[in-house]
């Protein structure tokens, strides 16, 4: 009988108040049907219930064929793709399979050095298995009457190939991987899920990315966050990555802050996604959610594990936490009355930590979805660590719309990141701007 996982996570999150490691160590085997909201997820996505020892480690390849690519002489435009599973650590020290993509591409590396790597953290893609940005690599538009998934990330990837670099893409720790449920915006798994993913691209066949090569880190949103929480890390967890150098944009470095201002949003849907994370990261967190979320707060974050950022934007757009909570206050009034929430997302806290090779953060100072303030502080608290920050305020007008005040510098600061990121990888050293961080918005 076909297992769909993905939804018997959803109801037994529901029964248990999101009671966390639900799924963890229930390791699918290649016979195994995993579905979630209609969408039958690979058996490649599989994890098996031994894994390697080594971080960094493949695990398992395949062919993985890129559903925007074009015929060359010198072989498909951008590039050949493989699909990874590999090794990683999570937040709790435990081993966790974790998927993404590499890429090697046509375009020839014409900087110093030998070719680079881009290790590149997605923004939010949602908590379903088929959200993950290795399927979206395959399969940009997912429309089936159940779920709306975009793989809006695969306009960097292909900026990044265009360059020469070769990119290796993360799909975070339990999207994609049908063992567990994603761990949102947790950021020691996705640092450790970005930094080895770029260990494992080493050993992919046919590679040309050594361990001698120069690696950037990308991200925007929860991947500016992942970038950011990997530049901190890097040099004690993984100082056999090259780092170069980390373009970080919004990154959501204090989410007591974004918890705050993402509730009642185009994008609440994110604040279900974080809390199914918290309580998959910490079970001792259990007992709060019993006592503080009601039947429908239980129902919505249930679904939300399955959903991608199109589901949740149709089903939950400008959703109130109010609504979920037993006594009606907002989520954020609980974490700030409750000493255990806020100890947990102060552990979360990006900056607090000094990175070792240039850092550029980008924001744009309209954003109120992932607040423009927070995001400032990271480059502030970076530089009075001593960092070799790059700060760039992104002017927009404000639209008036949360959503759109956020993704629009995605965009149009895209060309600048790749090209900052390129110059690093080039070995071109870069400038910090911290001393006009008093005269900068």
């Amino acid at each position: 009988m076909p297992v769909r996982r993905r939804l018997l996570a959803a109801s037994v999150i529901s029964a248990a108040c999101l009671g966390a490691q639900v799924l963890t160590g229930t390791a699918a085997t290649a016979a195994d049907e995993v579905v979630s909201r209609g969408v039958t997820i690979p058996a490649f996505y599989n994890p098996p219930v031994t894994l390697p020892a080594a971080d960094g480690t493949l695990v398992r390849t395949e062919p993985l064929k890129l559903a925007l690519s074009l015929p060359s002489l010198n072989g498909p435009l951008p590039g050949r793709a493989t699909r990874l599973m590999y090794k990683s650590t999570d937040s709790n020290g435990r081993p966790v399979a974790v998927t993404g993509a590499y890429i090697e591409p046509t375009a020839a590396w014409k900087g110093e050095g030998p070719r680079p790597l881009v290790a590149l953290a997605p923004g939010t893609m949602g908590q379903g298995d088929q959200c993950a940005a290795s399927m979206g690599l395959e399969r940009p538009l997912r429309l089936n009457g159940e779920t709306v998934s975009v793989g809006y990330e695969d306009l960097a990837i292909y900026r990044l190939l265009a360059t020469g670099t070769a990119v290796v893409v993360t799909d975070y720790a339990g999207l994609g991987a049908t063992d567990r449920l994603h761990t949102y915006v947790n950021r020691v798994d996705e640092a450790h899920a970005l930094l080895d993913a770029a260990r494992a691209a080493r050993s992919v066949d046919g590679a040309s990315v050594t361990a001698g090569s120069r690696v950037g880190l990308f991200g925007y949103s929860q991947g500016g966050g992942a970038s950011a929480a990997a530049a901190e890390l890097q040099p004690s967890y993984a100082p056999d990555v090259n780092l170069a150098g980390t373009y970080s944009g919004a990154p959501p470095a204090d989410l007591t802050e974004v918890t705050r201002a993402i509730d009642g949003s185009e994008l609440a849907g994110a604040l279900g996604w974080s809390l199914n994370g918290f309580l998959q990261s910490d079970p001792t967190l259990k007992p709060i959610a019993e006592a503080n979320l009601n039947t429908a707060g239980k129902a919505a974050l249930a679904d939300l594990s399955t959903m991608c950022v199109g589901d949740a934007l149709f089903k939950y757009g400008r959703a109130k936490s109010t609504a979920w909570t037993t006594d009606g206050r907002s989520v954020s009034d609980i974490i700030a009355a409750t000493p255990a929430l806020k100890s947990f997302l102060d552990t979360q806290r990006i900056g607090t930590l000094k990175p070792s090779t240039p850092v550029r953060v980008a924001t744009g100072v309209s954003d109120d979805l992932v607040p423009h303030a927070q995001a400032r502080r990271l480059a502030v608290d970076w530089c009075a660590k001593g960092a070799n920050v790059t700060y760039d305020p992104v002017i927009l007008p404000n639209t008036g719309s949360p959503l759109l005040n956020h993704f629009g510098p995605l965009l149009t600061d895209q060309g600048d990141a790749v090209d900052w990121l390129t110059d690093r990888l080039d070995g071109r050293s870069a400038r910090s701007n911290c001393w006009s961080m008093p005269l900068q918005p």
